[in-house]
């Protein structure tokens, strides 16, 4: 009886593998996501992310065609499609992401100490809205936690792709300069660029440093400090806006990041919102915290669409903000986005949803006569 049980549970594993590697895409649809959609959100995160650090999911076998090449702060890359930070908070899985077609893996937002963030429960699922609401308040490791796990990562097995480090202040810090320039110090040899995160919606008064007065002090502090650290070459730096920004606030913001002393070199547009207009689900829509997913495509296209005419094009783009299908992706782009990075999109729909926006994307290009992403940046813009 008991040798009986171990050959059906080994058949079971086997076939399991067998269907795994025959059909990922219907495997991962018909049974893997129903499964995690059942699983406490945070502990599903955690799952997903452990999964892609070992290997559980095959790689992309689906090759980038010429039509998503794409230039990025001066790196050529073979696809514009990233992972936004948030869902590797901790560098534990960046070999892993870039394996199954990410050409972007932004990890973060790291602090300088660790913090556990805010109490939980802290994520909630909105199905009807294809939506997630976060209040993760920066839960990090800590600088020196995570440098340990990316410090030795082989940039040939990343296979020119991009490692972002997103740096976050800790929540009971009084001094966001010294957090954010302790960051660019500790990852410098390790960063292809830096985002300075100052627009989540859960670390009180972090919003605030968009403010022109308070966001001119940190940025002119960040650039000192990046033009005096040695490195073998210029680490570009971004800046993370939040999608709740008022026209004039934009403008207050393109003010200052086009003078030389507090310019960045790019722009990552947009984080979660705080608005709920027109959200279906009752259960969770009046929790708190920052809302993801498709509620925030057209208001996170929109904003693109505005700061790349208010900058005339001249400070690359990152889009995102529920980016689902290769058409969103596409929208983005004609906004002004020189690159996409999903994150709703990859927690309700796991790594197949890699492939499919690449497809779709590739396709839409083509159809359209482009022969690359950068020749469609911007153009539905007037």
């Amino acid at each position: 009886m008991k040798s009986l049980c171990y050959v059906t549970l080994g058949g079971s594993v086997v076939y399991q593998l067998i269907y795994i590697k025959k059909d990922f895409t219907g495997y991962y649809d018909q049974v893997l996501q129903p499964i995690s959609q059942k699983i406490n959100p945070e502990w599903a995160h955690k799952i997903g992310v452990s999964a892609i650090k070992y290997g559980f999911f095959p790689p992309q076998t689906y090759k980038d065609p010429e039509v998503l090449k794409t230039k990025l702060l001066n790196f050529d890359l073979s696809n514009p499609l990233g992972v936004a930070a948030g869902f590797d908070k901790h560098g534990d899985a960046v070999i892993g992401l870039r394996d199954l077609g990410f050409s972007i893996v932004e990890i973060g937002s790291v602090t300088p100490v660790p913090q556990s963030g805010n109490p939980k429960p802290r994520v909630f699922r909105l199905p009807e809205d294809k939506a997630v609401i976060n209040r993760y308040g920066f839960n990090s490791e800590g600088h020196e936690e995570v440098y340990k796990k990316i410090q030795n990562i082989d940039k040939a097995v990343f296979d020119k792709g991009l490692l972002g480090i997103n740096l976050g202040k800790n929540k009971l810090s009084d001094n966001a300069v010294e957090d954010y320039t302790l960051g660019i110090k500790k990852f410098s040899d390790v960063a292809d660029y830096f985002v300075v995160n100052i627009s989540s919606p859960n670390t009180p008064g972090l919003r605030s440093l968009q403010k022109k007065e308070d966001l001119q002090q940190l940025l002119t502090e960040i650039n000192k400090v990046m033009e005096s650290t040695k490195t073998e070459k210029k680490i570009p730096l971004l800046l993370k806006l939040s999608p709740d920004l008022t026209e004039e606030e934009m403008k207050d913001i393109v003010s200052v990041i086009t003078k030389k002393q507090s310019k960045v070199d790019g722009l990552i547009i947009s984080n979660t919102t705080i608005d709920r207009t027109g959200l279906v689900n009752q259960e969770f829509s009046a929790e708190s915290g920052g809302l993801s997913g498709k509620p925030l495509t057209n208001k996170s296209t929109e904003m693109i669409k505005k700061i790349y005419k208010m900058t005339k094009g001249k400070i690359p783009i990152i889009g995102v903000g529920g980016i689902f299908t290769g058409q969103d992706a596409y929208e983005k782009i004609l906004a002004g986005a020189s690159a996409v990075q999903v994150y709703t999109a990859f927690i309700y729909h796991g790594p197949p949803v890699v492939t499919k926006i690449k497809t779709e994307l590739a396709e839409l290009l083509e159809s359209n006569g482009y022969k690359s992403v950068n020749e469609a940046v911007g153009k539905g813009v007037k």
